[in-house]
């Protein structure tokens, strides 16, 4: 890693949290993430929307941590489990080598999962990606807890956005995710996402995204009106025009089994009620989830390939 990138992580605004961390000597900052190359998986993944992994899928880059803490994080095994953090510290040489054993099948699609904290290791994996192959198309999957400021860097760079909106409801956000100004915080980001990219999604002659934002929400069991929130700031905020991909399949973690409001999988009756909220505010574009599918897009990040 360079010098000037080194000097970056000293001292880290990256995302919204602002700690002013030195990520290189400590002590670390709210995500506990240093300057290495904290990947916990590097894999092809079919299971992202139909335009996203098309028919040869899109190779991900999942980095450990995160800038959020929700205690229902589908991916929990490694945001919250610190044995992740020196699970395996490759050098950039190696996460490119990975990447491009992928990429040679013939998939054209790179994603960077949960990257908000990572954006300075992201930039240099491209960077070093292109010295021997054309760039590929670059999707940014984020919770949406990103700054403008960082965003910004990031246009000309990224292709796909592939945001989260979690929440409208700002105590929810801080009871469920410690982040209470996160509603504010996404509908910037996503706004410069927009800005960035336009509303309209463009695709190939086969179908498969290449430029856009796609908006993603999970529906939380018992917080219905959350779901309904988020959807109307969708609509009215940003634009009814926008592909949307509404997520039944939220699970209870182990974490969270006993817990009294989310232990438990959304009732069907939950999913539909967003749905018809959708349809009444002329959201169209975008792609529901069979409400049986829960178990399909459950990740095992303690395999090297988690959708095994």
């Amino acid at each position: 890693m360079s010098y000037d990138i080194l000097n970056d992580f000293k001292d880290c605004v990256l995302c919204p949290r602002n700690c002013h961390a030195n990520r290189v000597s400590g002590p670390l900052g709210y995500c506990q993430s240093d300057y290495q190359y904290n990947i916990v998986a590097i894999s092809k993944h079919l299971g992202e929307e139909p335009v996203i992994s098309g028919e040869k899928g899109i190779c991900n880059v999942f980095f450990s941590h995160c800038n959020m803490q929700c205690i229902y994080c589908q991916n929990h095994q490694i945001s919250h489990n610190k044995n992740y953090i020196t699970k395996d510290n490759l050098s950039l040489q190696d996460v490119v080598s990975r990447i491009n054993t992928i990429l040679d099948e013939g998939i054209n699609m790179l994603g960077f999962v949960s990257p908000s904290h990572c954006v300075y290791q992201m930039k240099a994996i491209i960077s070093a990606l292109q010295e021997k192959r054309d760039k590929p198309i670059i999707v940014y999957n984020t919770n949406s807890y990103d700054t403008v400021e960082t965003l910004k860097t990031l246009e000309g760079i990224v292709d796909i956005y592939l945001p989260d909106f979690k929440y409208a409801n700002a105590h929810l956000a801080h009871e469920l995710s410690d982040a209470p100004n996160y509603p504010v915080i996404a509908l910037k980001a996503i706004k410069e996402m927009v800005r960035q990219k336009g509303i309209k999604l463009r695709l190939d002659e086969t179908g498969q995204a290449i430029s856009g934002v796609i908006i993603r929400h999970l529906v939380l069991p018992a917080y219905l009106n959350n779901s309904l929130e988020v959807i109307r700031l969708i609509a009215e905020e940003i634009s009814p025009d926008i592909h949307i991909s509404l997520m039944s399949q939220y699970f209870p973690t182990k974490t969270i089994e006993s817990h009294p409001i989310i232990g438990r999988s959304i009732y069907k009756d939950e999913y539909e009620t967003v749905i018809n909220k959708m349809e009444e505010l002329g959201l169209f574009n975008g792609w529901l989830q069979d409400y049986e599918s829960q178990r399909n897009y459950r990740p095992n990040l303690d395999n090297n390939d988690p959708f095994c």
